[in-house]
């Protein structure tokens, strides 16, 4: 099976004054097409360094990580953020909405970026939020919506325009157990219906219980990877 993102020998150390302190370690990992996939480790353990190298978000200090066939590693700021713009979607803890937009112009933004015509944006914005639960809640701001709600405009945007790739970090933190639940079957029926990969980054064992491989990180190294039915 063809791999979204391969990583080969990814180290990363970040330097505090005079000291070296290594995030990640010598990281060899696979991540097929379709994968629904969670990192999970206590903190400091790498996996939130490990989703913004896959990402783009940050560089490694040695090795290679490639993501559809591209050299994240290798690209200038300008090509990164086009492959972010057109192979990658993301979705944050603290949901990243811009306020004074409505849920409908948030989950449009990203396609307005990527310069489709207006009426385009509208029509696939409004199918993807009635998908992900939304229909009726289009012209709302986050200030407007709860937590879940605010939650899945965040799921929609990062989905709307196709991504191969969609990274979460820490996607349940703000949620409760309900909606975070309602939430992790939301994703899995993208990863079915739509075939994107997912990557989570997580210490919810929610989470970990949906996914379908579990990678675990100790002091920045991978020391378990568990593939589940």
């Amino acid at each position: 099976m063809e791999n979204t993102v391969e990583l080969r020998g990814v180290s990363k150390v970040y330097r505090q004054n005079a000291l070296a302190v290594p995030a990640l370690t010598d990281v060899d990992l696979d991540i097929p097409r379709k994968d629904f996939l969670c990192l999970s480790g206590p903190s400091g353990s790498g996996k939130s360094t490990l989703l913004n190298l896959i990402g783009g978000l940050d560089r490694p200090t040695a090795g290679t990580i490639t993501v559809d066939g591209r050299r994240v590693d290798a690209l200038g700021k300008a090509e990164l953020a086009e492959l972010r713009l057109r192979h990658i979607g993301f979705v944050f803890q603290a949901y990243n909405l811009i306020p004074v937009l409505s849920a409908r112009e948030n989950v449009e933004f990203v396609m307005q970026l990527q310069g489709r015509p207006a009426a385009e944006r509208r029509e696939r914005a409004y199918d993807i939020l009635k998908e992900v639960g939304l229909t009726g809640l289009e012209d709302r701001r986050p200030g407007e919506l709860s937590g879940g709600q605010q939650q899945r405009v965040a799921v929609a945007r990062a989905i709307v325009s196709e991504p191969s790739l969609v990274l979460a970090d820490e996607p349940t933190a703000n949620l409760d157990s309900r909606t975070a639940e309602s939430l992790m079957q939301l994703l899995a029926h993208m990863n079915g219906e739509h075939g994107v990969t997912f990557i989570f980054s997580t210490h919810d064992k929610l989470v970990m219980d949906f996914s379908r491989r579990l990678i675990k990180l100790h002091d920045g190294r991978i020391v378990g990877d568990e593939r589940r039915a």
